[in-house]
């Protein structure tokens, strides 16, 4: 299975695929797109949007996860995340891909076992269970592969659960 996690934004909007075997996973890619700060809204959506797609046709995943918007004090950041995001989730049901919405907390609690864990201690949880030799930079691009990770965890309670049921 690979799944394609996206941190999205307006500046930096992050990515990064995962695939798992059995009961491994790999990091095969992460980055991010990067949109300059004088470009018009519209643009700078657009080539999210584009640039998400070409994401999408190199790493052909079988699901998404996205993180959901959190609602910080700065409206004006919110605004900007929120249409990136939108462009994202539009790329992503364009190429039939299903989607998986996480929230910040969800995530922290998924890759650390701790819903106030900090950036950094985020950032070393999945240098350690992805076996990586540093932390994937930068940041927005760490924070998608968290966001990965969270459905990959996710997506295993849920087949256990499924299977208890059974």
């Amino acid at each position: 299975m690979r799944v394609l996690g996206i941190d999205p934004g307006i500046a930096t909007s992050g990515y990064g695929f995962l695939d798992i075997d059995g009961q491994s996973s790999r990091l095969c890619e992460c980055g991010a797109i990067i949109t300059p700060a004088g470009m018009p809204t519209s643009r700078r959506l657009s080539e999210v949007h584009r640039q998400i797609e070409e994401v999408i046709g190199r790493s052909r995943p079988d699901a998404a996860a996205v993180e959901k918007l959190f609602f910080g004090a700065n409206a004006r950041t919110a605004m900007g995340v929120g249409q990136a995001r939108g462009v994202a989730l539009l790329a992503l049901e364009q190429a039939g891909i299903p989607i998986h919405e996480y929230t910040p907390l969800e995530v922290k609690v998924a890759v650390t076992g701790y819903g106030r864990a900090t950036k950094r201690q985020v950032q070393e949880m999945i240098q350690a269970l992805l076996n990586l030799e540093e932390i994937p930079r930068p940041a927005d691009a760490a924070d998608a592969v968290a966001v990965a990770l969270c459905h990959l965890q996710s997506a295993g309670w849920l087949e256990a659960v499924r299977q208890a049921r059974a």
